[in-house]
């Protein structure tokens, strides 16, 4: 084999495995697109209790202001109830929660994590509160909510499904927090309104998420990693409990600001995918048997390039392949159209996917800061580990 034929080989072989990636993005953000599937839902009735959880580990920050917001609910008091699990905080905000209408809990971990936060709040509810909630709530420390959050919730609810609320930016302070905020809508428009449009489960997010109680109560246990989001979806899905995206319910979340937390941020989501994969690929040939489309949908999506990263090389790759089809008459024309096929379909996803009132001059002016931000991504990939399982926290900003 000559040198232009191997790297022509090599050529067609990553643009299979770029277009694969690119091809699922172009497929879900076109199906965002496609009208709201209509769901039967029982009558409205404000009755169904709410356990509310705040896994809070150094959120002296915020966590004061998120738990006062949210007692402004227009819910009966009596129906809902919130736990702030309290891990590293001081004792001056320990103090000011204490205050709070709520319960405080101040375990002492060894290695910190929000999974076994959640392990130690439902066992606590089990061991000292003789109250049965109805559903469990996850909010992260920094997440706001409307006053109208529970009454809207109650009114979805359905013990046979998991929700997942619209977790949207409360701050664009500055070119990083915008486009991390709009990362997140692209990510709500692809991965959970786009699948549910289809009729297929959405994903988790990690805050913003309700389960029926007995059910979270029964499958807490099983989680040992960072992602405890990823891992929850995992479970849902192998028992074929559907995740509803419930995109009129906001939750309002903290952007990182600062191009360190966001690095980190994204090593932890990257290092969980790849963990994840691993842990649910012993389960893929029993979900190929039964025909679990959700689960072999989310098993496939672990293994997909971060859209950052497909920004980064498609545009590269297709300037190479111009380049070196210089000097190969033969395969220059196939190589450039197919990589140029492949970047006009990832744009077109993208651009599809971004919610339309946040498509202004002033967006592609913030994309400046995208080539420094996915520098940081490409070398997160040399400090992925596997076999991690410490929590990588992220900073937040006083209120």
């Amino acid at each position: 084999m000559s040198l232009w034929s191997a790297i022509f080989a090599i050529d067609v072989l990553l643009w299979f495995i770029m277009a694969a990636s690119v091809f699922y993005v172009f497929l879900f953000s076109l199906a965002s697109l496609l009208p709201r599937r209509r769901v039967s839902q029982p009558s409205p009735i404000n009755s169904q209790r709410f356990l509310v959880l705040f896994p809070a580990y150094h959120e002296d920050a915020v966590i004061v202001n998120s738990v006062g917001t949210f007692l402004k609910q227009d819910y009966p008091t009596e129906l809902y109830h919130i736990t702030v699990i309290s891990d590293h905080m001081s004792e001056e905000t320990n103090k000011r929660l204490s205050a709070l209408p709520i319960t405080l809990l101040q375990p002492t971990f060894e290695k910190s994590s929000k999974a076994k936060a959640l392990q130690y709040a439902i066992q606590q509810t089990l061991d000292f509160r003789h109250q049965i909630y109805d559903y469990v709530i996850i909010l992260d420390a920094d997440n706001i909510v409307e006053a109208d959050f529970l009454s809207k919730l109650s009114q979805v609810a359905n013990p046979r499904e998991a929700i997942q609320c619209h977790r949207t930016a409360k701050n664009a302070d500055n070119d990083i927090a915008a486009l991390d905020g709009i990362s997140e809508e692209i990510n709500n428009s692809i991965f959970r309104r786009g699948h549910n449009r289809i009729g297929m489960s959405s994903a988790l997010i990690g805050s913003g998420m309700c389960f029926d109680y007995e059910w979270f109560k029964s499958n807490v246990s099983h989680l040992d990693s960072a992602v405890e989001d990823r891992e929850l979806e995992a479970l849902l899905l192998r028992q074929r409990i559907f995740i509803r995206y419930a995109e009129d319910i906001l939750v309002m979340d903290e952007k990182v600001s600062s191009s360190d937390n966001f690095q980190r941020q994204r090593l932890r989501w990257m290092t969980g995918q790849v963990q994840t994969l691993f842990r649910m690929l012993p389960f893929l040939p029993k979900a190929l048997i039964t025909f679990n489309l959700d689960y072999i949908d989310k098993t496939i999506q672990q293994a997909l390039i971060p859209r950052s990263i497909l920004l980064a090389l498609t545009p590269v790759l297709t300037i190479l392949a111009f380049v070196g089809g210089q000097f190969s008459v033969l395969s220059s024309q196939f190589s450039v159209i197919k990589w140029l096929c492949l970047l006009i379909a990832l744009v077109l996803a993208i651009y599809v996917a971004i919610p339309a009132p946040l498509r202004t001059k002033a967006l592609f002016c913030k994309g400046l800061a995208l080539p420094r931000l996915v520098g940081r991504m490409l070398y997160n990939i040399l400090h992925i580990r596997t076999q991690n399982k410490e929590f990588i926290h992220t900073s937040h900003h006083h209120n």
